[in-house]
């Protein structure tokens, strides 16, 4: 079962909804191009490096993960349904960050979907994953892969931000660095759309299995189990917040639209 939660205005009868104020969004820090270009080459962070590195760093497991049908898998047989439900946050045409590369086909499906009138970017930190991500857009002109830290304000500024399971894997504060860079670079009028695991229904099948999975293999994600996406924001009311989760809570979709005034 599917829920979706408005967290600010229209919601239709099967929905639970709350407001909260609508203020500037202040408290943000985002720092200018010029002296984000400046800027040495981002470092690998440690937890990528001691926790990750069989998966995103090690070249003949890269090439061994980087596939659909390993997404799918890992997913449960959510992953085009997830995917389509952050695509449809997102109009061809805008200018688009996507705030980590991801395995499979996402970024040159998310790519043709912006079309040839709008801008893709895709930052990763990992040199690896900047090149396997290259390869993929290729054939997409308007899209590009920059080495980049996500957890760092770019500068630059966006019509709309995917992050697409990425907050699970990183710490929490770098989840609250992660979360205030991309909302910084949201422009008034566009969204951050996170996408990412959810605590599951106290019955859900599979919840012990994800349990153990996460206590194993993924030492941050129940971050996500104990916190809402907003609470890691530093400036939470200067967006409008909605979620909707999927396969019985198991993941979530959360968007933070910026007011235009």
């Amino acid at each position: 079962m599917d829920t979706t939660i408005n967290l600010a205005g229209g919601p239709n009868g099967l929905q639970k909804t709350s407001r909260r104020a609508v203020q500037p969004a202040a408290g943000i820090r985002v720092e200018t191009a010029s002296k984000c270009a400046r800027a040495e080459a981002p470092q690998v962070p440690a937890y990528l490096r001691e926790i990750y590195e069989w998966a995103y760093l090690n070249p003949r497991n890269v090439r061994l993960l980087d596939r659909e049908s390993v997404v799918a898998t890992i997913l449960w047989g959510n992953h085009n349904r997830l995917r389509q439900s952050a695509f449809e946050e997102i109009r061809p045409g805008q200018q688009v960050l996507q705030s980590s590369c991801v395995y499979g086909d996402f970024s040159p499906a998310l790519a043709r979907h912006v079309g040839s009138t709008g801008r893709l970017q895709v930052f990763d930190v990992a040199p690896i994953q900047v090149e396997g991500c290259r390869r993929k857009l290729k054939d997409f002109p308007q899209a590009t892969v920059r080495l980049a830290d996500a957890a760092e304000p770019s500068g630059e500024f966006y019509d709309a931000v995917c992050c697409y399971f990425l907050l699970h894997e990183v710490p929490a504060d770098y989840k609250r660095k992660v979360v205030d860079a991309l909302l910084g670079s949201v422009v008034p009028g566009g969204k951050a759309v996170f996408v990412d695991y959810h605590k599951p229904h106290f019955a859900h099948p599979l919840k012990v299995v994800t349990s153990l999975v996460f206590d194993t293999l993924e030492p941050f994600a129940k971050d996500l189990w104990r916190n809402e996406i907003a609470d890691f924001a530093s400036a939470p009311g200067g967006f409008v917040w909605s979620k909707q989760t999927y396969f019985g809570d198991l993941f979530q979709k959360v968007t933070a639209s910026r007011p235009t005034t």
